[in-house]
């Protein structure tokens, strides 16, 4: 079974940065595609950006556009979420996801797709 483990969050200034890590432990032979949604109290779980398994494609919720940048490294069995110019609004607990994808170019960007989540990594933006 695999497992996902963000780390990263923290505490930051509007404007500061935070880079955000997903580790996946177990068998990962599996192609995966790989995400980052998140969820602000009292709010719906919102996607913000999707990988490929290839690495070669990404998406953006419109939100983060410009601001953040996902990236993985297969090898390492790593995803990464660089968050630049943070807001107040992108305050929330920010969850790593991973779904089975049979071409290595697909990315989901609906929750419903991705069938591993971790237990999420909070984020808190001051103003």
């Amino acid at each position: 079974q695999v497992q996902l483990v963000e780390s990263g969050g923290g505490l930051v200034q509007a404007g500061g940065s935070l880079r955000l890590f997903c580790g996946a432990s177990g068998p990962t032979h599996t192609t995966y595609a790989m995400a980052w949604f998140r969820q602000a109290p009292g709010k719906e779980r919102e996607f913000v950006a999707a990988v490929s398994t290839s690495g070669k494609n990404t998406d953006y919720d419109d939100s983060v556009k410009g601001r953040f940048t996902i990236s993985r490294d297969s090898a390492k069995n790593a995803m990464f979420l660089q968050m630049n110019r943070l807001k107040p609004e992108d305050t929330a607990n920010y969850y790593c996801a991973a779904g089975s994808a049979r071409s290595s170019l697909t990315v989901f960007l609906v929750a419903t797709a991705y069938e591993l989540w971790g237990q999420g990594t909070q984020v808190t933006v001051s103003s």
